[in-house]
């Protein structure tokens, strides 16, 4: 028995995977749980169509990602916060921070998708990591300075 798998399930394939399974599994309890459908021809065709549009969003997200990350390279950024005389700064600087920093410079990069090497504890030179897209991350320097 042919199914189209809705959702990725262990053992067997991942999401818009065709597979071949007993009948009785297929009709007892994939397609009744939601987790596969019937691979008919016209089902096929339509997983087809859906896979091409999908790839396309895909390649467009992600050249998108390249160029953000082309004109990130060699910035270095500036965030103030309040430190005391040895430096350390009062509460920390956070990835709000960072992603402000970033969205004054012209770049639109949402907080979650960045993180520390080093948490910043004190004014000094740190770096942030950039997920841009699951395949593009850049590295993109930070000043911490005092206010």
């Amino acid at each position: 028995m042919e199914l189209i798998l809705k959702q990725d399930i262990k053992n067997l394939g991942e999401k818009d995977d065709i597979v071949n399974v007993k009948p009785g599994y297929g009709r007892n309890f994939l397609i009744p749980q939601g987790f596969a459908a019937m691979a008919t021809p016209s089902a096929k065709k339509v997983l087809a169509e859906n896979l091409k549009q999908a790839q396309f969003k895909q390649d467009k997200i992600k050249s998108d990602a390249e160029a953000i990350a082309t004109r990130l390279e060699g910035i270095t950024l500036s965030i103030g916060a309040k430190a005391g005389e040895s430096g350390k700064i009062f509460g920390s600087v956070n990835t709000i921070q960072v992603a402000d920093a970033l969205k004054r410079e012209g770049f639109d990069v949402d907080r979650r998708r960045i993180t520390f090497e080093t948490e910043p504890k004190f004014v000094g030179e740190y770096i942030a990591n950039l997920n841009l897209h699951k395949e593009v991350k850049v590295k993109v320097s930070f000043n911490v300075v005092a206010e």
